[in-house]
């Protein structure tokens, strides 16, 4: 076995390409589009060393055109679970086992594997399964998850090297074993490199995992599956299951080797897990470890003093970039009555210019939401905000299903701070306005640390100095991301460690060393040089 203290190479943000006209890079990328959406791709499940295929079967398609069929996935029964488990616990044995250089070798080729031959797959991939528009695509299915993985095995080397003190007689020195049982990570359908980096930041540190991705993104998971094994994922390590989410979890959770969930989806979903965990307390071998990152309602605040075109800019991209469906999403905003006016104006002129069709257009920069049911559900608000005298839609509104699920950006004034829609987590293109008076700027910081269960996103802006402080303070809690004089997405890996607290999660910070080690349990060893050979102390010597 080689010995020695090893350097990994240094973690660096994968930059993001522009896709402009001619670019080497949007021909590559609508070149295996049109290859990807012109051919049907059957994905099975991954159990081990199989590749197993099911009487019981679904159809993927896209959500900007719903009756083009681009393949097939596999549902799972109960005993594939259970197959799926043993399996993972079997390959433990030498996975846990494998020098920590090893694997992250593994990872950091899969991270130069998606920088490189796979990039325009991926990347065409998420277009196709998740609508998103090439530069929401190039920064989450390519960069994000470069950089996730890059900065992971970073991360995994910090933590590693972070050892106690010892002496000249004792030698204390602590490792970071895997957990004991396998991880169960559950992905959603809006981030290519979250349901990467779920299951992956936990095989890294030497676990294994049972990953079930999000319906409505297993056609872009499957690249992500062809990554990891060409870039050398022994099989057993990361076992991928499709099928009835309850059916799944409950196998999963009844096992006595459930070490952990590894999650990104609803609140709702996430909280059930936890009461299942809790009831089945007594029966694992370990206290599981739950890492959950759930829903958002996040706003903007912006001071009398702020910049207008800012202002604007932050809420229409902050909004409606990939159709409002990211937790970070902007979906209140507080505007001071001073700017309103002009905000107001800004806003409508950059919502009737936005394009909206399919993300094979790169003159589009709306496309569709996921799929029917989001869909009407966000009709259903659009169309109460027509209703309700406290509500006004300003611009946007309307809405076709017919070729596919397609929703204009809508933004709805209201003259109610409690309005359904500036408290209820929408998940699509749509985002409610209060205007407050100026002189009111501090009761409503309290108004937006209070309206809202969640508390994951928000920003203010503004060029008072003294007012960018007093909402800092004030929204403390609000918000586990914060930003100044920005937007509230687009956490950069390694730069804004991402997560929020109270109904958001557990706010264990994905794209920072604070996740891995949730994912690790560290065992002191302390080694006494010269034993002492006789109990009594020299106290007793008299």
């Amino acid at each position: 076995m080689l010995k020695g203290f090893f350097n990994v190479p240094k973690a660096v943000n994968e930059p993001v390409k522009s896709y402009a006209p001619n670019s080497p890079e949007k021909a590559a990328v609508l070149a295996a589009y049109k290859e990807m959406w012109n051919t049907k791709i059957d994905v099975p499940l991954y159990i081990g060393s199989e590749e197993i295929r099911t009487v019981n079967t679904r159809t993927m398609s896209a959500p900007h055109d719903h009756k083009h069929i681009v393949g097939t996935y596999h549902l799972a029964e109960k005993a594939h679970i259970e197959k799926a488990i043993a399996n993972a616990l079997e390959s433990k044995k030498a996975w846990a086992n494998m020098a920590w250089e090893q694997r992250a070798a593994i990872f950091l080729k899969a991270a130069e594997l998606i920088a490189g031959p796979y990039r325009a797959k991926i990347n065409a991939a998420t277009m196709i399964a998740q609508s998103k528009n090439i530069f929401q695509a190039e920064i989450d299915a390519s960069c994000e998850l470069i950089d996730f993985l890059r900065y992971n095995v970073e991360f995994m080397t910090q933590i590693y090297n972070d050892q106690p003190n010892s002496d000249s007689a004792v030698w204390n020195r602590v490792e970071y074993r895997p957990l004991e049982g396998f991880v169960y990570a559950i992905t959603p359908f809006n981030f290519t490199a979250i349901a990467a980096n779920l299951p992956a930041s936990a095989a890294m540190m030497g676990n294994v995992v049972i990953w079930k991705p999000s319906d409505s993104q297993v056609f872009s998971a499957k690249i992500i599956i062809d990554v990891f094994k060409e870039a050398g994922i022994p099989d057993g390590v990361i076992n991928v299951v499709f099928g009835d989410a309850e059916m799944i979890t409950n196998t999963v959770l009844a096992s006595r080797d459930f070490a952990g969930v590894h999650f990104t989806g609803s609140t709702h979903v996430f909280k059930d897990i936890w009461a299942k965990i809790g009831t089945n307390i007594h029966h694992y071998k370990t206290y599981p470890r739950i890492v959950g990152e759930t829903g958002g309602k996040d706003f903007i605040m912006a001071h009398p003093s702020a910049n207008v075109k800012q202002v604007a800019t932050g809420i229409a991209r902050g909004a409606f970039e990939f159709q409002g469906q990211k937790c970070s999403a902007a979906s209140r905003a507080y505007i001071p009555q001073s700017l309103w006016p002009a905000v107001k104006q800004q806003l409508i002129t950059d919502v009737k210019s936005m394009k909206m069709g399919s993300p094979e257009d790169f003159g589009n920069f709306i496309t569709a939401v996921i799929h029917e049911g989001s869909f009407n559900k966000l009709v259903s608000y659009i169309e109460q905000a027509k209703k309700d005298t406290d509500a006004e839609i300003i611009v946007g509104g309307n809405y076709d299903k017919s070729v596919g699920y397609f929703i204009e950006p809508t933004i709805i004034v209201t003259t109610n701070p409690k309005y359904t829609t500036m408290e209820t987590e929408l998940f699509g293109p749509i985002v409610t306005i209060y205007v407050y008076e100026d002189a009111d700027w501090e009761t409503t910081l309290e108004l937006v640390d209070q309206t809202s269960e969640y508390a994951l996103t928000g920003a203010v802006f503004s060029k008072d100095r003294f007012a960018i402080e007093q909402a800092t303070i004030a929204l403390q809690n609000a918000a586990g991301n914060f930003y100044v004089n920005d937007k509230p997405t687009g956490a950069v890996v390694g730069m804004q460690p991402f997560g929020g607290a109270r109904a958001s999660g557990t706010n264990d910070k994905a794209g920072s060393a604070l996740n891995l080690l949730r994912w690790a349990s560290p065992r002191t060893i302390k080694e006494t040089f010269v034993t002492p050979e006789n109990y009594r102390y020299p106290f007793l010597g008299e």
